[in-house]
């Protein structure tokens, strides 16, 4: 099984869980002087809370099939013009949040607003005033650009990964 496959069969599990739940919750008692919806209601609520476990067993079963693959399986991708591998695992978290952390800081190098030009002294003569940057902005520009775009060529490379990786159980 590949990895998309089991990431699609954990949804339609998931949904036939939920829908066990549903079930469950509206034929769990009824009154007496109704008539049960099945033959033997008592019977079929046990079956489907015996079916909602054995789901959620399998659900379980794959998700660590998947944690295990995507920590043992390495991808390369090239960022930057360089060739970078990391575990699967490991580019889920810089498509997750870390990535957009990088960019954050780098997007946080600025001129704050300062202003060059002159400055009346309360005494003398007016002085000269630059803005002394503690970064090069045409880095900080790069930067952001490379941070900016490391989501999508992660998240495209990490699409054919899914496709063609087989699940390591």
């Amino acid at each position: 099984m590949k990895i998309i496959e089991a990431l699609k069969q954990i949804k339609d599990l998931s949904r036939k869980a939920d829908d066990l739940v549903i079930k469950v919750q509206h034929n769990s008692a009824y009154l007496s002087h109704e008539t049960p919806a099945y033959v033997d209601q008592k019977q079929q609520v046990q079956e489907w809370l015996q079916a909602h476990s054995d789901l959620l067993k399998e659900i379980l079963r794959l998700r660590v099939a998947i944690q295990k693959t995507n920590l043992e399986t390495d991808v390369t991708i090239e960022l930057a013009g360089k060739n970078v591998t990391k575990s699967i695992a490991e580019w889920i978290h810089r498509r997750r949040d870390l990535a957009k952390a990088e960019r954050e800081i780098w997007a946080k190098l600025t001129d704050r607003g300062l202003k060059e030009g002159l400055l009346q002294q309360s005494v003398g003569d007016p002085i000269l005033v630059k803005i002394v940057r503690c970064f090069n902005p045409a880095e900080r520009d790069k930067k952001i650009d490379e941070y900016t775009s490391e989501p999508m060529l992660i998240d495209s490379r990490l699409e054919i990964i899914n496709a063609i990786t087989d699940l390591i159980e």
